[in-house]
């Protein structure tokens, strides 16, 4: 097909006006209802057909299959009927005729009606139409671009000549559903400039659109989520529109539109509420294995425990009569809900052992993960999968599902890894981008680890095979040119390997093409600072000038993200003091637009930074705003559902201990009773030796205490007593103490758990170790949490004594007298004497 240029001609175009005998053929034809119907006038009027019949007739075949559900469309039964195949052979000889509309609409018929591709009526339809292209109007060449893509032409040179006239007529075109369309097709050869101009021109057409036509916002979203745009206002709009329609919605729409946003770094909650109210009331009619199939994987994620076990039972009652694809789709969305439904998970597994030869590479990858992230147990088919893994990556030329396959094949249990594997890793190497050589670093290091022929020779593969990763990711990265590009890379890539080999590099990288940071990229930048926790003083205060001078551009659902790193990495100055206060100002009118969760998450970067916006404290400290919040997490997913309640109760720990003036209640009693019985963290190596230390410094156990248990539940590593000479207190000394009518003192902190007074002059100590994940990456600097959790200790009355690890494990102290006298000088001479 992409040789199709050379084939183009230009023959002579007549168009034959319909006679009194045509016209009542097309009567007989206009008169079908069925498709029996149709190839019987087809039948009975071979010699008398003419173009504009041929046209009619397939495009009334495909309206027939159109109206119908999927599982009751005989497209196969019409494909092979002999009439169609009349209708085929003369369609092909009338080509010519044909004027420019009937040439695609016969095309795209002929392609619902699945006729093959290389089938040479398709072929020859093509040609024409490449023929035709420049005077096609905008909606034949929208239709045109959906056949292409059919085709699997999407970078083929006739799909770039509608690229180029789509860029050349732009503003001629006024139908939102064209546009949208045309976007989705054209959408991998877009330059820049054309994307930015496409987005501009849907948002205009979608304010003057019908809004019952929500085919265009959701083509729109799904024109984003492919160019990985996130044009969080034109999002916003599309989110109304569809919200509004999701009453009216079916399940495959609505499953649509959810997976289209599920991959979308955008907040929704208004339609994945709306989206949740009505697929609960599809329950009762999605009864086939098709339309249970896409209400399962829609409503599922979203739905709480009661519909969900309704909706397990019922597909463990449908599993036999799923198809491959749909055993697939269900397996992935039990995967995503954290299913321990074991029967439904094995009745699942059973119908892909039985499906395994059909399956893709990438489909054998999507399915080993869920299965071994189910913990589901089948020797036999794991081991199926292994072979059918190993034969895909000796035959498999993309790049990414070699990729993925050696990442799932690492998941699997084996017991050694063929050599073959080895080589096909060396071969793809070059090729690889950062994330895909973080991916197969991991599963090398994986393999390493466990292998059980450790010898010298395996030892020398896997490291020879580490060090060619290294070097590769070394050149990727100092080859970056672009920063966009770049960013892309970076977007997802983590875990030791690149903390230890490539961090400070790809820093200095970032460094060098700072100058092409925009308001518009930025935000892959600064999740970037965030998640690897680097502190960057160029690259944020390069952060916050933009930030600063682009605050009307940025939408207000943005925010959360640029203060993140700021407060993340307690980066403070001038410029940032600015930020923090511009955007407070900037977001506070938009309080009501935002999703209940993203403020609490906003809330919290501004209290770790200890600012406490009173409008946005008073708006989330609402019992309906609270209640709307409840609301939501039941749709979000259980990580993302525990993230947002352990920040709420952060932020009411903050407001409450730093704005006492608020009046805001602590609620979180009973949640942080529950988390704190779940809580089994393990005492280190380092933290055992402190603890014995301190029991000789401090004179005895009884002197100090472990993991002790502050008002509002903060966790000290170590807390001990000092009195006015700062002696050690012991604690039973403490309990004696009697200054109240029942000797003991009820802090006001609504719980029940009392603490003993301590004497006149006495101070209560907090002795905290800080491991690595305290402070920014590669730097002594502490994190903002950290500072947070100190400041609050020193409102509860401890004088709060930090112990870094850096000073711990350094080589001046190397043994139990220099760590002992280390201690000493923390707890009597970092303390200022009472008085």
């Amino acid at each position: 097909m992409l040789r199709l240029r050379a084939l183009r001609c230009h023959p002579h175009r007549l168009f034959h006006h319909g006679t009194v005998c045509q016209d009542q053929v097309m009567g007989q034809l206009r008169a079908c209802t069925a498709e029996e119907q149709l190839f019987d006038v087809v039948s009975k009027n071979k010699a008398k057909l003419s173009v504009s019949h041929v046209g009619f007739a397939v495009g009334l075949l495909w309206q027939f299959q159109r109206e119908r559900p999927e599982m009751l469309r005989t497209v196969k039964l019409i494909r092979t009927h002999p009439q169609f195949l009349t209708l085929r052979v003369l369609a092909e000889n009338k080509i010519s005729l044909m004027d420019d509309a009937t040439v695609v609409d016969v095309l795209y018929g002929g392609l619902r009606l699945q006729i093959e591709p290389h089938d040479s009526l398709i072929q020859q339809l093509v040609i024409e139409a490449w023929n035709r292209l420049e005077r096609f109007p905008m909606t034949t060449l929208s239709k045109l671009s959906i056949c292409l893509n059919d085709l699997g032409l999407h970078h083929s040179p006739l799909m770039g000549h509608i690229t180029e006239i789509v860029n050349q007529r732009l503003d001629s075109i006024q139908d939102a559903r064209v546009l949208t369309t045309l976007m989705i097709s054209i959408s991998s050869l877009l330059s820049p400039h054309l994307r930015d101009a496409l987005i501009e021109k849907a948002d205009i057409l979608l304010d003057s659109m019908d809004t019952f036509h929500y085919n265009n916002p959701r083509r729109v979203v799904q024109f984003l989520r492919q160019m990985k745009c996130i044009h969080r206002p034109l999002l916003e709009k599309c989110s109304r529109i569809l919200t509004r329609n999701a009453p009216n919605l079916d399940v495959e729409n609505l499953s649509i539109v959810l997976t289209l946003y599920h991959s979308l770094p955008f907040s929704n909650w208004g339609f994945r509420q709306a989206a949740m109210q009505r697929l609960l009331e599809l329950m009762d009619s999605c009864t086939d294995p098709e339309s249970f199939t896409k209400l399962f994987i829609a409503l599922g994620p979203l739905a709480g425990p009661a519909t969900r076990e309704s909706l397990e039972r019922t597909a463990l009652l449908l599993a036999d009569q799923l198809n491959a694809q749909q055993a697939i789709v269900i397996a992935e969305t039990l995967e995503e809900m954290q299913s321990r439904n074991f029967q439904l998970i094995n009745k699942i597994a059973s119908v892909l052992h039985k499906n395994l030869e059909v399956y893709r590479p990438v489909e054998i990858a999507k399915i080993i993960q869920a299965l071994v992230l189910l913990h589901c147990q089948s020797p036999e088919l794991f081991s199926r999968l292994r072979s059918i893994v190993l034969r895909y990556l000796q035959t498999c030329v993309n790049i990414y599902e070699v990729i993925m396959l050696t990442r799932v094949l690492a998941m699997l249990p084996s017991a050694r890894i063929e050599e073959s594997v080895f080589s096909r890793i060396d071969a793809v190497l070059p090729q690889c981008s950062l994330i895909a050589l973080s991916s197969i670093t991991t599963v090398v290091t994986k393999w390493m680890r466990n292998d059980p022929s450790y010898s010298q020779s395996t030892h020398s593969r896997y490291v020879r095979l580490l060090q060619n990763l290294n070097r590769y990711a070394h050149e990727r990265v100092h080859a970056a040119k672009r920063l966009d590009l770049l960013m892309e890379e970076l977007k997802f890539i983590s875990g030791e390997w690149f903390e230890e080999m490539l961090l400070e590099e790809t820093i200095v990288v970032l460094q060098r093409l700072a100058d092409q940071l925009t308001w518009i990229n930025m935000l892959d930048l600064v999740l970037f600072l965030t998640r690897t926790t680097y502190r960057s003083t160029s690259l944020l205060d390069q952060i916050a000038s933009i930030a600063l001078e682009n605050i009307h551009k940025i939408h207000y659902s943005a925010i959360y993200i640029i203060l993140l790193p700021f407060a993340v990495l307690n980066y403070d100055s001038p410029k940032v003091d600015e930020l923090f206060d511009a955007y407070i100002q900037h977001f506070t009118p938009k309080m009501s637009l935002f999703d209940p969760h993203m403020l609490v998450l906003l809330a919290y970067v501004l209290a770790l930074t200890s600012r406490f916006p009173e409008p946005l404290i008073r708006e989330i400290f609402r019992v309906d705003f609270l209640a709307k919040l409840d609301a939501q997490l039941e749709t979000l997913s259980g990580a993302q559902n525990m993230r947002v309640r352990s920040r709420l109760m952060q932020l009411n720990r903050a407001v409450y201990l730093e704005c006492p003036e608020f009046q805001v209640p602590w609620f979180h009693e009973r949640y942080c009773m529950q988390l704190h019985r779940r809580d089994h963290s393990s005492v280190n190596l380092a933290q055992q030796q402190i603890h014995s230390m301190l029991e000789e410094v401090l004179g005895g156990v009884n002197c100090v205490r472990v993991a002790a248990l502050t008002p509002y539940f903060y966790t000290v590593d170590y807390e001990c007593v000092l009195d006015r000479n700062q002696q050690p207190v012991p604690y039973s000394k403490l309990s004696e103490l009697q200054i109240s009518e029942n000797g003991k003192i009820q802090w006001d902190s609504g719980s029940e758990k009392e603490r003993t007074e301590l004497p006149p002059g006495a101070q209560r100590i907090a002795l905290d170790f800080l491991n690595s994940k305290s402070f920014c990456k590669n730097s002594q600097h502490i994190k903002g949490d950290v500072l947070m959790r100190k400041r609050h200790l020193e409102i509860l009355g401890y004088r709060v004594l930090q112990i870094p690890h850096f000073e711990w494990n350094s080589m001046e102290l190397s043994t139990p007298d220099a760590w002992k006298e280390y201690l000493r000088k923390k707890l009597f001479t970092e303390l200022p004497r009472v008085p």
